[in-house]
């Protein structure tokens, strides 16, 4: 359920530095686009003289990969994977164990085609433009990316190629995809996903891999560094986080929650157990060919043959198997089954994340199995057996928010320029702007998104603030996954961002479910936080509670998923009467511009299950005790949705530590009356910030009166 779109800005920020997304330098040499058709198109030819580099990042594969036919109508081919600090920044050691096995397979299979695969460490500009000038590269392949980093370092590397010339011309840097739909302009698309599954575009057939031209001479190819040498590699990381921000970062809500009930109940923890419940298992003897190649085996990898037989397993799940390996997989699936079809995500996206397939690759292997079930024929009412349809619908809805992506990295009309950032294998979208100043996150409510701040980011940056506002997983054009959404998940997703993206403690700001949500947060990890500012905030004040509730274990019932369905249908006809209800005192302020940009995009039925098992037991009283003087209500009184006089009664009666502002509005007073609003943040902003130096002026004032 989406709402609006934000507007693009000039300048905007870069994690912890201000960058500008005008072009680069003008001496940056031509960016091509191409994917399946045209490739295949240029690829039946005449060779063409000059060597090509493929600069290989989350395409670990030479099965499907539209830029190794570009290549190779080149005489030289050389394939490259750099080890670069900044693409590999957010990865575990799990995921290290994974990229290493994926790599090892691609740099097999490429000698198996006559090729290599060069190894390098280092800053993937440097390493690209040395190697462009070694083999005299008249082309660099590269796959189009939609993650701001990812996207910095490809600017990076144009940007240094711009230096190098060849007979008067810079090396070409061209970026690919490979797409299920062939789509000749991304702005022709609807936005909306009702209006593009009528398209019915047909699904674009993978590739198999080419012929490629031989091993240079001559060249150093490096080694595949062990586990030991890429942690080795990462503990030099300038992007490395102190280990106090790790540990926070490492330590689930529902541990701290856990050490809190232990220590109020005059308990004791070693702060061990429950980090790794794996821990505590007995664990079973590798298969030889088991599909969990890692240490901790929690997800499929390996190379493309491995994983497309694993993909084999998954969706033979209903046949039976007396293979050991196929066994094991299908016991997998069992325990990954949190809700109908969830397990596909969990145990294969890693590996999709990693490219060591395809989307359209899994895609297809999922309808030939259908059709061999059903005699050749696809049936009109849905899929023969859940394992298809999960592998389906998982890589459709990928494939969908990967658009949305793309098409927002192209689109002029936008007043912001929104970014995305990966979190658990999930696109999240963003938008930061502001060069200096105190850091503020802005987080919506549910069925919301960022472009809910429409009218408040630029106000509040213009005061003095660098300002991120973020659209939660589940929400907006940030993927949906088949997952159980708790509150706790939410809180976990903000704590990551913070702590990734924005790279510093902030104020947060929270309006409705994400008021509750930033409550966590501050609670759970103070560290993070300077001040707390809620906008009509879901949750409630309970006068004298001092404990931690115990923890529920979240399922999908069949009331949440009947109500899902029920509340869906029920919104699509009454979605604007209540919008307009929660702007009781300027009803235009719900105008088209928010309204039209409802939808009903993969995983949004999964997303409203999550109403009925919501949990917010935990009063906000409780959450934020840490933070005296530190929390701002900004309440509209007339919220159709909650009892704002008495939430604002108990708070002045009871908790007169916190400051409370009461405006003429409903649910979202920030977009209501976003001026009023916006001038109570400022100044709230501002004096938060004053306050160490008032004190450290009124220390060194008692100093000198003593010395008097």
């Amino acid at each position: 359920m989406a709402m609006l779109i934000f507007s693009r800005t000039p300048t905007v920020t870069d994690r912890r530095h201000s960058v500008s997304l005008t072009p680069v330098r003008s001496s940056s040499p031509p960016t091509v686009r191409f994917s399946t058709l045209n490739t295949v198109a240029s690829s039946n030819g005449v060779k063409t003289t000059g060597a090509a580099v493929i600069w290989y990042k989350s395409d670990l594969r030479v099965d499907d990969h539209p830029a190794l036919f570009a290549a190779s109508k080149h005489s030289t081919v050389v394939p490259l994977y750099v080890f670069d600090h900044r693409i590999l920044r957010d990865f575990n050691e799990e995921f290290f164990e994974l990229l290493l096995f994926a790599v090892k397979d691609l740099r097999d299979s490429l000698k198996d085609l006559g090729s290599n695969l060069m190894i390098r460490f280092g800053r993937t500009e440097s390493v690209i433009q040395d190697l462009v000038k070694e083999v005299r590269a008249a082309n660099v392949y590269t796959q189009e990316e939609v993650e701001y980093d990812s996207r910095l370092v490809i600017d990076k590397v144009r940007e240094n190629l711009g230096d190098v010339f060849f007979e008067k011309d810079s090396p070409k840097v061209s970026l690919w995809s490979t797409p299920f739909y062939d789509i000749e302009n991304m702005m022709d698309l609807p936005l909306s996903y009702d209006e593009f599954q009528r398209l019915k575009l047909p699904v674009l057939s993978p590739l198999s891999a080419p012929n490629l031209p031989g091993v240079v001479p001559d060249l150093e190819w490096g080694p595949l560094p062990t586990l030991d040498d890429l942690k080795e590699f990462m503990d030099e990381s300038p992007y490395k986080l102190k280990d106090s921000w790790s540990l926070i970062k490492n330590t689930s809500a529902e541990y701290v929650l856990q050490n809190d009930r232990i220590l109020m109940s005059g308990g004791v923890t070693n702060g061990q157990g429950s980090l790794n419940s794996l821990a505590s298992q007995i664990k079973k003897k590798k298969l030889k060919k088991s599909a969990f190649i890692t240490k901790q085996g929690n997800f499929v990898g390996g190379g493309t043959s491995d994983v497309l037989n694993a993909l084999a397993a998954y969706l033979k799940y209903f046949e039976g198997t007396a293979r050991d390996d196929w066994q094991e997989l299908h016991e997998r699936l069992r325990n990954a089954e949190a809700r109908e079809g969830a397990s596909f995500g969990i145990l294969f996206g890693p590996v999709l994340q990693l490219g060591v397939v395809s989307r359209r690759r899994v895609y297809n292997e999922a309808i030939k199995y259908e059709k061999d079930r059903n005699g050749g024929f696809l049936s009109p009412f849905g899929y023969s057996c859940f394992t298809i349809a999960s592998v389906a619908d998982h890589v459709c809805s990928r494939e969908w928010y990967h658009i949305l992506a793309s098409r927002s990295q192209v689109d002029s009309t936008e007043r912001y320029s929104t970014r995305y950032w990966r979190w658990k294998g999930h696109l999240i979208q963003y938008a930061v702007m502001g060069c200096e100043g105190p850091a503020i996150l802005l987080v919506h409510g549910f069925g919301a998104f960022l472009e809910h701040y429409r009218d408040n980011i630029t106000d509040i940056v213009e005061g003095g603030s660098r300002v991120w506002a973020i659209t939660l997983v589940g929400f907006g054009r940030s993927e949906k996954p088949n997952v159980v959404y708790t509150e706790l998940m939410w809180a976990e997703l903000l704590r990551n961002f913070i702590i990734d993206v924005v790279g510093e403690p902030v104020h947060l700001v929270g309006n409705s479910f994400g008021g509750y949500f930033v409550s966590i947060v501050a609670g759970l990890w103070p560290a993070l936080a300077k001040s707390v500012v809620l906008l009509n905030s879901a949750g409630h004040y309970i006068p004298g509670y001092s404990s931690v509730p115990p923890s529920k274990e979240r399922k999908t019932t069949g009331i949440a998923w009947l109500g899902a369905r029920g509340l869906s249908f029920y919104l699509r006809l009454s979605f604007r009467n209540l919008v307009k209800r929660c702007y009781p005192t300027k009803t235009d302020r719900a105008d088209k511009g928010l309204l039209n940009e409802m939808s009903y995009d993969p995983g949004v039925l999964v997303v409203l299950e999550s109403i009925f098992t919501f949990d917010p037991s935990i009063p906000l009283n409780y959450l934020l005790k840490g933070f005296k003087g530190k929390v701002l209500i900004i309440q509209g009184m007339k919220d159709p949705i909650s009892d704002s006089k008495t939430k604002v009664t108990v708070v002045k009666k009871h908790f007169k530590e916190i400051t409370i502002k009461e405006l003429d509005a409903g649910h979202c007073p920030h977009d209501e009356l976003p001026e009023e609003v916006n001038s109570i943040i400022r100044e709230w902003v501002i004096n938060i910030e004053s306050e160490p130096e008032i004190l450290k002026q009124t220390a060194k004032d008692g100093s000198r009166i003593a010395a008097t």
